[in-house]
């Protein structure tokens, strides 16, 4: 076994030991539980390559092994029996965003999707249910040799099949948790991004999520691979209405830096309050190379989301800058995770998490220096503001360090709004909702800062509809 995998089963234990009704007429449901009949149905469904197939199959025999994880806030109100596993849209993936059915093209322009595309990004992808409907890139970004296209597309095509199937599920395998192997053996949709060496990709690639149907499951899977010297920015968006049962977000994100890259990654996770949001996400950044994490965790019934970073690479780095906001009913739980393997490697991390009207939010930080990561430096900070008497947050911090030449920090703080504060802006005539507001939007400047101005603005109108119990 190797050193580094060996650190990455550490980190996962070190960080997880701590234990604290309606039919969508317009989709394809596949509701008969999960059995080896619905993963080969599925598997058929798609096409899969033989290998695909044979990876499902063997995924389905890991999640029947595996127990319900003992880390994170209880979900005892999931049970896969009545989670659709594969919801199929009754649309084929588009290129043209005219020729999208107008009424998924409508749920998609209301969260101003095709706007963002023309204005500011340079490739989108929207996935609705368990499907891509459209997916689309910009001329000039694809010259560049830019490939950034559907995941089952790209494992039919010859040129890009076998980096598929050396990347696919190895950062992430399906031996990692019960829901990596749930993933693994439903998982569908998703993009693929492969940026050449020495090409800078200079406005960002999105891809968007979105699952309206009630009692189901989106299980969608993003790999991406920026070779040497290349740089992009990649955001993801995510959401889903309120319905009175439970859905289930199992995604999975590998991404894969390269010496002297760099990969920003953003999301902004809006899910309702019936959602389980149990994602994996891990990167390994190779020698030089640069990891920036910006995440913004809202909505969600409960929260698993602890993305890691392995610097492998000599003097490799990663950032990471979150924020979570839990208001009633919601148990978030996320963190982040960083194992350092390289020399002269170093990892900032700095995050913010808001409760209110009873929300528990729980920040949990593993930081892992290994023997030989040299000269390795980590600074992990955490901020939390409760708005109120009867919600929680809590912070959990985990440092395993295996070299006496590292410098490694961790600090949490914790607050209420100040009264002086919301007088103040009272005084100049605020309305004291607004006020509150306020206070809260510049709490989170930090994460809001790091995206660019129009999702900074979707975040920032997040909060205030959070703040006013809108949301859910």
């Amino acid at each position: 076994m190797s050193e580094e995998k060996t650190y990455v089963e550490d980190v996962d234990r070190s960080l997880y030991d701590f234990r604290n009704e309606e039919t969508d007429e317009n989709s394809v449901r596949f509701d008969e539980g999960l059995t080896p009949a619905i993963v080969e149905k599925i598997s058929s469904e798609k096409g899969d390559p033989e290998w695909m197939r044979e990876f499902r199959l063997k995924s389905l025999e890991i999640y029947n092994q595996l127990l319900i994880p003992e880390w994170g806030p209880p979900i005892d109100g999931l049970n896969m029996d009545n989670i659709a596993t594969y919801v199929k849209p009754k649309t084929k993936m588009h290129a043209e965003w005219d020729e999208v059915p107008d009424e998924i093209k409508d749920t998609f322009e209301r969260l101003g999707i095709p706007k963002a595309e023309r204005e500011s990004l340079a490739g989108v992808g929207a996935q609705h249910e368990s499907e891509l409907v459209y997916h689309n890139v910009k001329d000039e970004v694809a010259a560049l040799g830019v490939v950034y296209t559907d995941l089952e597309s790209a494992m039919h095509e010859e040129e890009h099949a076998e980096r598929i199937r050396t990347h696919f599920m190895k950062l992430v395998p399906p031996t990692d948790h019960k829901f990596a192997a749930l993933h693994g053996a439903v998982w569908s949709g998703g993009s693929y991004v492969y940026v050449p060496p020495g090409v800078s990709v200079e406005i960002p690639l999105q891809s968007y999520f979105r699952l309206n149907a009630p009692g189901a499951g989106q299980f969608e899977h993003t790999l991406i691979i920026v070779d040497e010297g290349a740089d992009l920015h990649f955001i993801e968006g995510c959401s889903a209405p309120k319905y009175n049962i439970a859905n289930l977000h199992a995604g999975c994100v590998e991404l894969y830096v390269g010496k002297n890259a760099k990969l920003r990654y953003s999301t902004i996770e809006n899910w309702s309050k019936n959602m389980y949001n149990l994602n994996t996400k891990r990167a390994t950044v190779e020698e030089g190379g640069v990891m920036e994490w910006v995440s913004g965790s809202f909505g969600s019934h409960v929260s698993y989301l602890y993305p890691m970073t392995i610097l492998k690479g000599d003097r490799s780095r990663m950032e990471f800058t979150g924020i979570t906001f839990a208001g009633k009913g919601q148990n978030l739980d996320t963190g982040m995770k960083v194992v350092h393997t390289g020399e002269e490697t170093s990892s900032a991390v700095n995050t913010k998490s808001i409760s209110k009207d009873g929300g528990i939010s729980t920040f949990r930080s593993a930081v892992v220096v290994g023997k030989n990561a040299k000269k390795a430096k980590s600074s992990v900070s955490c901020a939390s503001l409760m708005l109120d008497r009867i919600s929680r947050s809590d912070t959990i911090p985990a440092i395993d360090v295996r070299t006496d030449d590292a410098d490694i920090g961790h600090e949490a703080r914790i607050g209420k709004i100040s009264d002086d504060a919301i007088f103040y802006l009272m005084s100049r005539g605020i309305r004291e909702e607004e006020a509150r507001a306020m206070i809260v939007s510049g709490f989170a400047d930090t994460v809001s800062k790091e995206l660019p101005l129009e999702y900074a603005l979707e975040m920032n109108n997040l909060i205030r509809l959070e703040m006013k119990g809108s949301i859910g």
